[in-house]
Formats: structure tokens, C-alpha cells, sequence
């Protein structure tokens, strides 16, 4: 599998909370769009991911319901000295589907497929 870029994008407006546990094997907790982007953005420092992982605050589509909605643009990555594609080579949403999922980590995860570290 080539190595992938994530570019993860939380809608900030909206309103909804969902309830999961942020990383496996963590508590359930209730998580609103900006208490999803910190976390996030905790799983990257965490995991060491900050040229691998880039999130960002914008629609990620849904807007007629309630959410919080995360979708996840996937792109090759770059080898040393050479420019970043901006040309996404796949992309999944979360919108609606959050909830289901195991825990937070997983739009991470699931994303960077077997190449993460």
C-alpha cells in the first residue's frame, strides 16, 4: 500500500454530540465538533503524526441535520524532496456515521491504512 496524507476536516457548526471513547479500550465520553478537533489534534501529537495528519475546521457536508460531521480527504505521500499532490487519491465521510464507530482514533486509523506508524 503507498504511504497516505490525511487532510481530516470537523464542521464546527454543527450542533451535535456523539458518544465514544477517543482512543480503543478508553472511556466513552461526549464529543461536540470542537471537543473532536482537540482530540484529534491530541491522537496526532500524540502518535507523532503531524506530517502525516493535517486537520482543519470546515464543511464536511451534512449540513441539513445534526452533527458532528468529519470527512477525510486521503492523498499519496510525498517522498523526500518532492511537493505534496494536492490531488486526493480517495476520501470518506463521516456524516451521520460517526457514532458508530469504535472509538475517535479510527478516522485516523482506518485512513492511513496499514503505513501508519
Amino acid at each position: 500500500m503507498t504511504p497516505r496524507r490525511l487532510v481530516i476536516t470537523v464542521c464546527p457548526r454543527e450542533p451535535g454530540v456523539v458518544t465514544l471513547p477517543v482512543a480503543r479500550g478508553g472511556r466513552t465520553v461526549r464529543l461536540n465538533a470542537e471537543a473532536i478537533l482537540k482530540s484529534l489534534r491530541e491522537l496526532v501529537a500524540e502518535r507523532g503524526l503531524d506530517e502525516r495528519v493535517r486537520l482543519r475546521e470546515g464543511c464536511a457536508g451534512g449540513c441539513s441535520g445534526p452533527g458532528p460531521n468529519v470527512s477525510v480527504e486521503i492523498f499519496p505521500l510525498a517522498r523526500p524532496g518532492e511537493r505534496e499532490d494536492h490531488v486526493a487519491v480517495d476520501w470518506k465521510t463521516y456524516v451521520y456515521s460517526l457514532g458508530t464507530l469504535d472509538c475517535l482514533a479510527a478516522v485516523i486509523e482506518d485512513n492511513l491504512g496499514r503505513s501508519r506508524r
